[in-house]
Protein backbone atom coordinates (compact mmCIF):
# COMPACT_ATOMS: atom_id res chain seq x y z
CA UNK A 1 0.00 0.00 0.00
CA UNK A 2 1.31 3.20 -0.97
CA UNK A 3 1.57 6.38 0.91
CA UNK A 4 -1.52 8.91 0.67
CA UNK A 5 -1.64 11.44 -1.19
CA UNK A 6 -3.68 13.94 1.10
CA UNK A 7 -0.79 13.03 3.88
CA UNK A 8 1.88 15.57 4.55
CA UNK A 9 5.22 14.60 5.90
CA UNK A 10 5.31 17.14 8.95
CA UNK A 11 8.69 18.77 9.93
CA UNK A 12 9.75 18.70 13.72
CA UNK A 13 10.73 21.49 15.72
CA UNK A 14 14.05 19.68 17.17
CA UNK A 15 16.21 17.98 14.10
CA UNK A 16 17.93 14.68 13.92
CA UNK A 17 21.28 16.61 13.94
CA UNK A 18 19.95 18.72 17.03
CA UNK A 19 19.19 15.08 19.16
CA UNK A 20 22.48 13.81 18.04
CA UNK A 21 24.28 16.78 19.47
CA UNK A 22 22.80 16.41 22.75
CA UNK A 23 23.19 12.45 22.71
CA UNK A 24 26.96 13.19 21.72
CA UNK A 25 26.87 9.53 19.38
CA UNK A 26 26.93 8.50 16.13
CA UNK A 27 23.13 6.51 15.77
CA UNK A 28 23.46 3.27 13.48
CA UNK A 29 21.78 0.03 13.22
CA UNK A 30 23.55 -3.64 13.71
CA UNK A 31 20.98 -5.91 12.03
CA UNK A 32 21.55 -9.47 13.56
CA UNK A 33 20.06 -12.13 10.38
CA UNK A 34 20.30 -15.68 10.93
CA UNK A 35 18.31 -19.02 11.54
CA UNK A 36 15.28 -19.15 14.47
CA UNK A 37 17.99 -20.65 17.43
CA UNK A 38 21.30 -18.88 16.11
CA UNK A 39 21.97 -16.88 18.46
CA UNK A 40 20.41 -13.12 17.50
CA UNK A 41 19.02 -11.53 20.61
CA UNK A 42 22.04 -13.10 22.70
CA UNK A 43 24.45 -11.11 20.85
CA UNK A 44 22.04 -8.26 20.15
CA UNK A 45 22.07 -8.07 23.81
CA UNK A 46 25.73 -8.73 24.37
CA UNK A 47 26.34 -5.49 22.18
CA UNK A 48 23.86 -3.87 23.93
CA UNK A 49 25.73 -4.31 27.34
CA UNK A 50 29.04 -3.31 25.65
CA UNK A 51 27.55 -0.13 24.28
CA UNK A 52 26.11 0.66 27.49
CA UNK A 53 29.07 0.00 29.16
CA UNK A 54 30.81 2.43 26.66
CA UNK A 55 28.16 5.07 27.34
CA UNK A 56 26.01 4.74 24.22
CA UNK A 57 22.59 4.99 24.02
CA UNK A 58 21.45 2.08 22.69
CA UNK A 59 18.07 -0.22 22.36
CA UNK A 60 17.51 -3.85 21.45
CA UNK A 61 14.17 -4.72 18.94
CA UNK A 62 13.37 -8.18 19.35
CA UNK A 63 11.52 -10.02 16.62
CA UNK A 64 9.68 -12.26 19.07
CA UNK A 65 9.25 -8.69 21.08
CA UNK A 66 7.73 -6.86 18.14
CA UNK A 67 5.41 -9.98 17.50
CA UNK A 68 4.04 -9.67 20.84
CA UNK A 69 2.74 -5.81 20.06
CA UNK A 70 3.13 -4.31 16.85
CA UNK A 71 3.27 -7.25 14.79
CA UNK A 72 1.16 -9.15 17.21
CA UNK A 73 -1.38 -9.45 13.84
CA UNK A 74 1.12 -11.38 11.56
CA UNK A 75 1.54 -15.02 11.10
CA UNK A 76 4.26 -16.63 9.05
CA UNK A 77 2.68 -16.88 6.00
CA UNK A 78 6.07 -15.13 3.16
CA UNK A 79 3.72 -12.27 2.78
CA UNK A 80 3.24 -11.55 6.88
CA UNK A 81 7.19 -12.58 7.16
CA UNK A 82 7.93 -9.71 4.40
CA UNK A 83 5.41 -7.13 6.39
CA UNK A 84 6.97 -8.31 9.94
CA UNK A 85 10.89 -7.42 8.09
CA UNK A 86 8.61 -4.16 6.90
CA UNK A 87 7.58 -2.58 9.95
CA UNK A 88 10.26 -3.67 11.98
CA UNK A 89 12.89 -1.87 9.43
CA UNK A 90 10.88 1.36 9.44
CA UNK A 91 10.74 1.41 13.60
CA UNK A 92 14.75 0.99 13.34
CA UNK A 93 14.55 4.39 11.13
CA UNK A 94 12.01 5.99 13.44
CA UNK A 95 14.99 5.32 16.31
CA UNK A 96 17.88 6.13 13.98
CA UNK A 97 16.56 9.48 13.49
CA UNK A 98 15.78 10.01 17.54
CA UNK A 99 19.51 9.59 17.53
CA UNK A 100 19.97 6.06 19.02
CA UNK A 101 22.37 2.90 18.15
CA UNK A 102 19.81 0.40 17.25
CA UNK A 103 20.06 -3.86 17.26
CA UNK A 104 18.02 -5.23 15.95
CA UNK A 105 17.52 -9.55 16.13
CA UNK A 106 15.36 -10.56 13.21
CA UNK A 107 15.82 -13.96 11.50
CA UNK A 108 14.24 -11.60 8.42
CA UNK A 109 15.07 -14.64 5.78
CA UNK A 110 14.85 -12.85 2.31
CA UNK A 111 17.34 -10.78 0.76
CA UNK A 112 15.06 -8.70 -0.70
CA UNK A 113 13.29 -7.37 2.45
CA UNK A 114 17.03 -7.08 4.32
CA UNK A 115 17.87 -4.64 1.28
CA UNK A 116 14.55 -2.94 2.13
CA UNK A 117 15.86 -2.30 5.47
CA UNK A 118 19.35 -1.31 4.49
CA UNK A 119 17.99 1.27 1.42
CA UNK A 120 16.55 3.30 4.72
CA UNK A 121 19.48 4.24 5.75
CA UNK A 122 22.60 6.47 4.51
CA UNK A 123 25.58 4.05 3.61
CA UNK A 124 27.23 3.02 6.37
CA UNK A 125 25.26 3.20 9.02
CA UNK A 126 23.53 0.10 8.61
CA UNK A 127 25.95 -2.79 9.79
CA UNK A 128 24.21 -6.45 8.79
CA UNK A 129 25.84 -9.14 11.02
CA UNK A 130 24.94 -12.67 9.82
CA UNK A 131 24.79 -15.42 12.64
CA UNK A 132 26.14 -17.60 10.85
CA UNK A 133 25.45 -20.74 13.13
CA UNK A 134 25.23 -24.15 11.66
CA UNK A 135 21.73 -25.38 11.96
CA UNK A 136 22.81 -28.59 13.81
CA UNK A 137 23.29 -26.43 16.10
CA UNK A 138 20.35 -23.98 16.03
CA UNK A 139 19.07 -27.20 16.35
CA UNK A 140 20.86 -28.48 19.76
CA UNK A 141 19.98 -24.94 21.52
CA UNK A 142 16.18 -24.92 20.52
CA UNK A 143 14.93 -24.57 24.01
CA UNK A 144 11.94 -23.73 22.49
CA UNK A 145 11.44 -27.32 20.94
CA UNK A 146 10.52 -25.29 17.49
CA UNK A 147 12.72 -26.82 15.08
CA UNK A 148 11.23 -30.63 16.72
CA UNK A 149 7.88 -29.18 16.22
CA UNK A 150 8.43 -28.50 12.88
CA UNK A 151 9.81 -31.81 12.05
CA UNK A 152 6.85 -33.27 13.74
CA UNK A 153 4.42 -31.16 11.21
CA UNK A 154 3.57 -29.40 14.03
CA UNK A 155 4.50 -25.97 12.91
CA UNK A 156 4.52 -24.47 9.26
CA UNK A 157 6.55 -22.26 7.52
CA UNK A 158 9.01 -22.39 9.58
CA UNK A 159 12.54 -20.84 8.56
CA UNK A 160 14.92 -23.46 8.03
CA UNK A 161 12.43 -26.52 7.87
CA UNK A 162 9.69 -25.75 5.58
CA UNK A 163 10.60 -22.09 4.73
CA UNK A 164 13.78 -20.49 3.39
CA UNK A 165 16.34 -18.74 4.39
CA UNK A 166 18.28 -17.08 2.04
CA UNK A 167 22.02 -16.38 3.07
CA UNK A 168 23.43 -12.96 3.03
CA UNK A 169 24.96 -12.16 0.30
CA UNK A 170 27.37 -9.78 1.66
CA UNK A 171 26.69 -8.62 5.09
CA UNK A 172 29.18 -6.36 6.82
CA UNK A 173 30.21 -8.90 9.10
CA UNK A 174 29.97 -12.75 9.80
CA UNK A 175 30.02 -14.59 12.96
CA UNK A 176 29.86 -18.26 13.98
CA UNK A 177 28.02 -18.35 17.41
CA UNK A 178 28.60 -21.88 18.19
CA UNK A 179 32.47 -21.31 17.49
CA UNK A 180 33.13 -17.53 19.32
CA UNK A 181 31.61 -16.91 22.92
CA UNK A 182 29.13 -13.98 22.90
CA UNK A 183 31.85 -11.81 24.41
CA UNK A 184 34.11 -12.83 21.49
CA UNK A 185 31.70 -12.07 19.00
CA UNK A 186 31.03 -8.34 20.40
CA UNK A 187 34.18 -7.75 20.54
CA UNK A 188 34.53 -8.36 16.69
CA UNK A 189 31.69 -6.34 16.03
CA UNK A 190 32.93 -3.50 18.27
CA UNK A 191 36.13 -3.57 16.40
CA UNK A 192 34.24 -3.04 13.21
CA UNK A 193 32.01 -0.48 14.26
CA UNK A 194 35.16 1.44 16.01
CA UNK A 195 37.04 1.40 12.55
CA UNK A 196 34.30 1.90 10.62
CA UNK A 197 34.28 5.24 12.80
CA UNK A 198 30.73 4.87 14.33
CA UNK A 199 31.99 5.37 17.85
CA UNK A 200 33.54 8.64 17.90
CA UNK A 201 31.77 11.37 20.01
CA UNK A 202 32.00 14.57 17.15
CA UNK A 203 29.64 13.13 14.41
CA UNK A 204 27.39 15.19 12.03
CA UNK A 205 24.78 13.31 10.56
CA UNK A 206 25.71 12.55 6.49
CA UNK A 207 23.55 13.80 3.86
CA UNK A 208 20.26 12.22 3.45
Amino acid sequence: MGAHHDVVWQTYAISMAERIRLLKQSPFVLWFTGLPGAGKTTLANAMAKRLHDMERHAYVLDGDNLRHGLNRDLGFSVDDRRENVRRTAEVASLMYDSGLITLVACISPFESEREFARGLFPTGQFVEVFVDTPQAVCEQRDQKGLYRRARAGELSNFTGIDSPFERPESPELIVDASESSPAQCADAITGYVIDQGLLIADWTPPEQ
